[in-house]
């Protein structure tokens, strides 16, 4: 019966791995959207009734995930509906960064320039020279060296209030207020509204609908996950080139600076060595959310705003709603690793049949782990089904084999396998195994 199990998830996997190579674009009007079974997946109803129960107890209003562009899960809770527009707080930079591109693409701005170049001098306290020093990449990058004025909050944008710290390009910190600099940047370089910015180079392009007020963007979850979308399929809907800069993009989703390694162009980075978080100073070692996958980067607000895009998993996550904890975060929280906790245990209850008395079987031992290059895998006694599976965190199969009926050690190269966590399975064992 487990062989034949297996042999049944072997094949959806392998099914699974050809549609991912092409993903699904939604229609550009209308609420049409292709969904996928989490069946498929793995996932089974209870886990997703209890993530639902967690987010709820969150203060989440909305939660969606896509899977090679198709609807897996959407949920809202409350009276907030599909049709319900909230505030993306500062995920809404990472829209920015996105834009930046596509002005700097089209010829209005270059990033490299400073950013008086664009909105007059003048725009700080610091003298013109030092003022010169900040190019618009110092503010995607969050190393413009300034720092608030006296009375000032992070938010305050004004001259009086961005006052000189160091010469740009020597530390890291994130500062909200500096950062709008670069909303008025494209605006004034390209001679248009930010809102007519957006829906004539982005939004219009890919079905988005929202509207930028006092800095900050607001939308549907849906336009929230079709932004996702656009960013994991490298600033490409459909047929349609959005961002044509590849290099532009590469250095966007990627440590932009040496400070904060967990920071591109305003979007924080899953998966290196130490980051910082605003109003810290000194690096926190390891990644910013472990029980994500380590390829992850999101636009992550106040309050919990999360759009996560995973490229290994060809998977897009948006949750929307109220502060997940006691008090507000500007950007990341505890929530995001304490939900990724949630999500990694959605295929836990799959595969019964492999997966029961689990905990109370100890069928072979696992190390390294966390490996590196090999592992390997030692059994405590001899197996009659000694079926080896290996699936993510979403309960794909990524290794499946079978050993030989008289080994009691395998080793198995890992080397090409995405960093990140997996389960590891055998006779009725199943083991945690992290990729570094």
């Amino acid at each position: 019966m487990i062989k034949k199990i297996f042999a049944f998830i072997l094949l959806c996997s392998l099914s699974l791995s050809v549609k991912a190579q092409v993903s699904y674009f939604p229609p550009l009007v209308g609420t049409t959207w292709d969904t996928m079974s989490p069946q498929t997946l793995g996932w089974c109803q209870p886990k997703i009734d209890s993530l639902y129960t967690y987010l709820q107890n969150k203060n989440s209003k909305a939660f969606i995930v896509l899977k090679n562009g198709k609807i897996v899960l959407e949920k809202y809770f409350g009276t907030f509906t599909a049709d319900s527009a909230h505030i993306w707080n500062s995920a809404s930079k990472s829209l920015t960064s996105m834009l930046t591109g596509i002005a700097q693409e089209k010829g209005f701005i270059n990033i490299n320039n400073p950013v008086s170049q664009y909105v007059g001098t003048g725009w700080t306290s610091e003298t013109s020279t030092k003022e010169a020093l900040i190019k618009v990449k110092n503010l995607l990058c969050m190393t413009s060296g300034l720092k608030p004025g006296t009375g000032c909050s992070d938010l305050d944008s004004s001259a009086a209030c961005l006052q000189y710290l160091v010469d740009a390009g020597n530390r890291w910190a994130y500062h909200t207020g500096a950062y709008y600099h670069v909303e008025q940047a494209v605006s004034m370089a390209s001679g248009m509204t930010y809102n007519n910015f957006t829906s004539t180079y982005l939004s219009n392009h890919i079905g988005m609908t929202g509207l930028w007020y006092n800095n900050i963007y607001y939308s549907k979850a849906r336009s929230a996950a079709r932004f996702g979308l656009l960013t994991l399929n490298n600033g490409i809907w459909n047929t349609d080139t959005i961002l044509h800069d590849t290099a532009y993009f590469h250095t966007m989703k990627n440590t932009s600076q040496t400070f904060n390694l967990s920071y591109g162009y305003l979007w924080w980075l899953n998966g290196k060595a130490s980051y910082l978080g605003p109003g810290v100073i000194t690096p926190y070692t390891g990644a910013l959310v472990p029980n994500a996958p380590a390829d992850m980067f999101c636009a992550l607000g106040k309050d919990d705003q999360k759009i996560y895009v995973i490229p290994s998993q060809n998977m897009v996550i948006v949750r929307m709603g109220n502060s997940a904890g006691d008090t507000s975060s500007q950007a990341f929280s505890p929530f995001d690793n304490e939900l990724w906790g949630k999500i990694d245990s959605l295929g836990m209850c799959s595969n019964a049949g492999i997966y029961k008395n689990a905990a109370m079987e100890n069928d072979f031992q696992l190390y390294p782990n966390p490996g590196k290059d090999y592992i390997t895998i030692k059994l405590t006694r001899l197996l009659t089904d000694k079926k080896l599976l290996i699936t993510n965190v979403i309960g794909e199969i990524v290794y499946s084999a079978e050993v030989e009926s008289s080994a009691l050690n395998y080793t198995l190269d890992v080397s090409l396998f995405p960093k990140g966590i997996y389960f590891v399975a055998m006779n009725n064992s199943v083991k945690k195994l992290v990729i570094e």
